[in-house]
């Protein structure tokens, strides 16, 4: 699944680093006649915010004080106000992270001093965009450098506003709201992956003749996740030195490997294409999943059972348009057969709520810290998890060499699916094969045309439930290798992390389980080697037709695609099946009944015994 779980939003100190809300559109006001000329409305800007003051500014330091979330804290911003590089550094709660832009580069610190480099998805036209808003680059020449379209005037809660579309060089279009009798930026809304971002500006203040924004809301549009920044303290300053916003060096010496040794390797269970293992939190053995699309994470049964205290109500994303609440944590350790990473804030996050879908539940979830420490060989013919000391790492047996950039914690490749080009997420952590997302899909004009195909629920992440036509899907090439006919779900989810319009799709286990798959991220490298011999359960789709989550009786229908042998037999959404083949259902594992139904001969009759309907029988067929 991808996850995202950002720690912390941090505060911009003049546009800010927008929250997310569902739909920009919820915060725009009526249209007014007349349309706003860009170039008088960024003068008068200029002239309200301080004028020629600015021209002399070098560099600005704010200090801000933090609340929400249900947590309070500060936060730290330096800005080049004269090219835009920035930097913030944030103590939020049990969390630290910094983030900075030397102009070029954009990077993450977290509180373990793991420094990432940041280029996937939107992240570095994210970044750009920061960058012109915080330097004011709109007032310079030719909008330095921008395009700059007038969206008209808008009413809201009784104030009109002044709208420009905003495209910087090298970053996205934003709308930034600027009050028609004050002159001074009220609001941006700017898309951010998959959500669009919200951020008001208020309460003005003179500082060294130019005006600042004392308070920064970061809204969701639910105030329960809206983030509070207001200024403490601000100054100019001459410019700091380069090496205030460059990327620093990693300066991390929190994991180890028992006895010094190269490695340590340990089994593990594929379940629904899932990679489940123990794990050692505090010394105490879980079941986690390992996600490359997530983060390090514990449930709250699991802090309950440790003795753990969460604090917060962060907000997680990922598939599905809902998303799920998490607080933050402190633990000792984490033990991974002979590897272990001490003193690490994870989000407590209930993941126990995809148990019905996942047929199972674990401990928590194993992703981007613990793989950004060591190199990770998952090993899809052996079944097992080696994890190398970087340091002592030989690639020479590894396979083909791919390289990635990260989006968040995610890894993105480029690949091609059809001939046309884009942005990949590879990650374990997902059941499907192939997933494009719906603007990819639009975007390329992609259709099942005269393939065999169905449509309906195909997955179930964070978010809920996620939909696509799947079909038997054109070439997938990654790297030197060609998948010539993948399980390929075309989305049609218009929230959530698959319709995500700054990447093209999701890789997931389906395509990887081909593979010894080796994850590099200190060089941002991952390696494929086919596995040798056969690959059970490779390139099946539901021969029934439906989507089932557990039940206290069995099993609930979900959905039904529509002419599937399922729907046939006639069974509706809603319903429980209480036994399958004469068998209660409770005694077969869901993920061993959707196995079945992808893999049991095109002709095979399951019969489903069905409370309130007695006994109705499903006749398999393929369907892509």
């Amino acid at each position: 699944m991808r996850t995202t779980f950002a720690f912390l939003a941090l505060a911009a100190s003049v546009a800010g680093t927008p929250a997310y809300a569902a739909d920009p559109h919820r915060i725009l006001g009526a249209d007014k006649a007349g349309t706003a000329n860009p170039a008088e409305v960024l003068a008068a800007n200029k002239s309200a915010s301080g004028g020629t003051a600015w021209d002399a500014k070098a560099a600005v330091r704010i200090e801000y004080a933090y609340s929400g979330q249900g947590m309070t804290g500060s936060v730290v911003s330096v800005d080049d106000v004269q090219s835009g590089r920035w930097l913030d550094d944030a103590k939020v709660g049990p969390a630290t992270e910094t983030q900075g832009f030397d102009g070029s580069h954009t990077w993450v610190r977290d509180q373990s001093g793991t420094v990432t480099q940041q280029s996937g998805g939107d992240t570095l036209q994210l970044a750009f965009n920061e960058a012109y808003r915080r330097a004011n680059l709109w007032w310079r020449p030719d909008f330095g450098g921008a395009t700059v379209v007038s969206g008209g005037e808008k009413i809201y809660g009784g104030a009109t506003f002044e709208v420009l579309t905003v495209t910087p060089r090298n970053g996205k279009a934003f709308d930034a709201w600027f009050d028609a009798k004050t002159h001074l930026l009220s609001r941006t809304v700017e898309s951010q992956g998959p959500q669009v971002a919200t951020t008001t500006l208020s309460d003005y203040r003179l500082y060294d003749g130019v005006a600042l924004p004392g308070k920064v809301i970061a809204s969701t549009g639910d105030p329960k996740y809206d983030q509070i920044e207001s200024i403490t303290a601000a100054a100019f300053e001459p410019m700091p030195p380069d090496s205030t916003f460059a990327m620093p060096a990693n300066k991390v010496a929190d994991f180890s490997i028992a006895g010094g040794a190269a490695a340590t390797t340990l089994p593990f269970q594929l379940v629904n294409n899932h990679i489940y293992a123990p794990v050692a939190v505090n010394g105490k053995t879980f079941v986690f999943i390992f996600d490359s699309g997530g983060v390090n994470v514990v449930t709250p049964s699991t802090a309950r059972a440790l003795g753990l205290e969460s604090v917060g109500h962060l907000q997680g994303n990922g598939g599905g348009s809902g998303h799920m609440d998490f607080g933050l944590t402190k633990v000792q350790s984490l033990g991974i057969a002979g590897a272990t990473i001490k003193d690490q804030v994870l989000p407590v996050a209930p993941l126990e709520e995809l148990a019905p879908s996942e047929g199972m539940t674990g401990g928590g979830m194993i992703g981007f810290e613990t793989f950004r420490r060591f190199v990770t060989v998952v090993d899809y013919g052996a079944k097992t998890l080696t994890f190398i000391d970087p340091a002592k790492f030989d690639a020479k047996d590894a396979g083909a060499p791919i390289p990635f950039q990260f989006d968040g914690n995610t890894l993105v490749v480029e690949a091609s699916y059809g001939g046309h080009c884009g942005g990949f997420i590879v990650d374990t952590g997902a059941r499907m094969s192939l997933t494009l997302n719906t603007p990819f899909v639009k975007a390329n004009g992609l259709s099942a045309g005269s393939a065999k195909s169905v449509t309906g629920v195909t997955g179930w992440g964070i978010g809920g439930p996620t939909r696509a036509v799947v079909l038997r899907g054109a070439p997938l090439v990654i790297g030197p290798f060609t998948v010539a006919h993948p399980v390929a779900e075309l989305s049609t989810d218009s929230a959530g992390s698959n319709s995500d319009a700054a990447l093209s799709g999701n890789i997931g286990a389906g395509i990887l389980k081909r593979f010894i798959v080796t994850l590099d991220y200190g060089h941002q490298l991952i390696y494929l080697k086919p596995v040798a011999g056969t690959v059970a359960d490779l390139d099946t789709f539901d021969r029934a037709g439906l989507w089932m989550n557990t039940d206290p009786q069995g099993y609930t229908v979900i959905d039904l695609m529509d002419g599937a042998p399922a729907h046939q037999a006639g069974l509706n959404v809603g319903d429980v099946v209480t036994a399958v083949d004469g068998k209660p259902a409770l005694s077969v594992p869901l993920y061993e009944m959707r196995r079945r139904l992808r893999d049991d001969a095109p002709g095979t009759v399951v019969t489903f015994t069905v409370k309130g309907k007695g006994d109705l029988k499903v006749t398999l067929r393929d369907l892509i």
